[in-house]
C-alpha cells in the first residue's frame, strides 16, 4: 500500500457483555448473540457468518485485541476507526477503547468514530422504541470533547496534517454543527493540540459540503455511496411468487448486486471538497434483521481485489496532495475471514464474509 493511501478498519466494539444490552436484550447478549442465530434466506445464502482465525472473542480480552491487530496488520490495514457511543456524558460499550487507551497495547494506530445515534430497537437508527436519545447542547460538546483529549494526545492516534481526525456517524443530527465544530476546536487548541481534524460520513442521501458546517472533510460509507438498482422488485416478481415460481422471502429483503454498487461507487464524480474513499468487502445484515434486510450478492475475492485496487489508486490519483486516507468499511458482521490473497482480510468487530447470489437472479 502507498504511503499517501492507508486503509482504516471501522470497528464494531459490541463483542462482550455490558449490563445495558444485558437489560434491552437479554443476559449475556453481544454481537455474537445475532451471528449465532443468523440462517440462510435462500439456497447458497451463506449465513450464519460464523467466527475462523480468532473464534468467538471476546473484547474485555486484552490477548484478542492483540490478535486482531496483529491479522490486522499482517494483511495491509493501518488501523482501527473505534465506533464510539456518547449520550450526553453517558459512554456504552466503551471498555475494550479504554483498556487499549490505558494500556498502550495493542500498539497499532487508531481514531473514533462518534455515532450519534439514537440507541433504539431498530438497528438503523430509526427512532422506534429509543432506549438511550442523544440531546445536544454546548454545554454538551464541551464535556464530550474534553472527555476525548486523553485519547487525541495519545501517540498512536490517527492524524492528518498533525491534527487528530474525529469522525461522526450523523452530522444531520447536530443542531448547528459549526458551532459544535467550533467548540471543540477551540478546547483542542487549548490544551496544546494545533487543531482537530473533523471527518463527516456520508449516510441517508446526504452529501453535504463539509466546509459548510464547520467540517473539513467527509468520507464515504460504503456500499452506500451512491444509486444502486435493487434486484428482485416490480410486478413480475410478485406474480412469479404469488404463482410458486420464485420464492416469497426474496421480496422481504433488498438484494443488490456487489460489483454493480461498487462500480456506481467508482463511477461517482470527484467531490468539490475533500472526500475519502471507502471500499466494503460486502454487506449483508440479515442476521439483525427478520424483514427488510440488505444483503450485496456475490463479492467474491476476485471482485473484492478489483474493487480494493480501484479504490486505492482513485484516490491517491485525486487527493494524494491532500494527505488522503481510505477508509475501509467492512460489514456489519463479525464473523470469517476473507480468502487470503485479496488484501482485505482482518477480522476487526466486523465480518469480512461474502453471500452467493440465488439460482433465481
Amino acid at each position: 500500500m502507498s504511503d499517501t493511501v492507508k486503509a482504516i478498519a471501522f470497528y464494531l466494539p459490541q463483542f462482550h457483555p455490558v449490563p445495558e444490552n444485558d437489560a434491552w436484550w437479554g443476559k449475556g447478549f453481544t454481537e455474537w448473540t445475532n451471528v449465532t442465530k443468523a440462517r440462510p434466506r435462500f439456497p447458497g445464502h451463506y449465513q450464519p457468518h460464523l467466527p475462523a482465525d480468532l473464534g468467538f472473542y471476546d473484547l474485555r480480552l486484552p490477548e484478542a485485541r492483540a490478535a486482531q491487530a496483529a491479522l490486522a496488520k499482517e494483511y495491509g490495514v493501518f488501523g482501527f476507526c473505534y465506533y464510539h457511543y456518547w449520550f450526553n456524558g453517558r459512554r456504552l460499550l466503551e471498555g475494550p477503547f479504554n483498556e487499549v487507551l490505558a494500556s498502550g497495547q495493542p500498539d497499532f494506530p487508531f481514531c473514533l468514530c462518534w455515532a450519534n445515534e439514537n440507541w433504539t430497537r431498530v438497528w438503523d437508527g430509526g427512532n422506534n422504541e429509543i432506549l438511550l436519545k442523544q440531546q445536544y447542547s454546548s454545554d454538551d460538546d464541551q464535556a464530550h470533547i474534553e472527555s476525548l483529549i486523553t485519547a487525541f494526545q495519545d501517540e498512536r492516534y490517527i492524524r492528518i496534517d498533525d491534527k487528530p481526525i474525529f469522525l461522526i456517524y450523523r452530522t444531520k443530527f447536530l443542531p448547528d454543527p459549526a458551532r459544535t465544530a467550533a467548540i471543540w476546536r477551540a478546547a483542542a487548541k487549548r490544551v496544546g493540540l494545533r487543531d482537530l481534524f473533523l471527518i463527516r460520513v456520508e449516510n441517508f442521501g446526504d452529501f453535504t459540503d463539509p466546509t459548510l458546517i464547520g467540517f473539513d472533510a467527509a468520507v464515504e460509507f460504503a456500499p452506500f455511496n451512491g444509486p444502486q438498482y435493487q434486484l428482485f422488485r416490480g410486478r413480475k416478481y410478485r406474480y412469479l411468487a404469488a404463482a410458486g415460481l420464485f420464492p416469497p422471502q426474496l421480496l422481504r429483503h433488498r438484494f443488490f448486486d456487489y460489483q454493480e454498487v461498487a462500480q456506481d461507487s467508482l463511477r461517482r464524480a470527484p467531490a468539490t471538497y475533500k472526500r475519502f474513499y471507502c471500499a466494503s468487502p460486502g454487506w449483508d445484515n440479515s442476521a439483525r434483521r427478520i424483514e427488510n434486510a440488505l444483503v450485496l450478492l456475490d463479492s467474491t475475492p476476485e471482485k473484492i481485489r478489483m474493487v480494493a485496487t480501484a479504490s486505492r489508486y482513485a484516490h491517491a490519483s485525486r487527493a494524494a496532495s491532500r494527505g488522503a486516507l481510505l477508509l475501509h468499511q467492512c460489514v456489519e458482521r463479525m464473523g470469517g475471514r476473507q480468502p487470503p490473497g485479496t488484501g482485505l482480510e482482518v477480522e476487526a468487530g466486523i465480518s469480512i464474509r461474502h453471500p452467493q447470489r440465488p439460482p433465481y437472479a
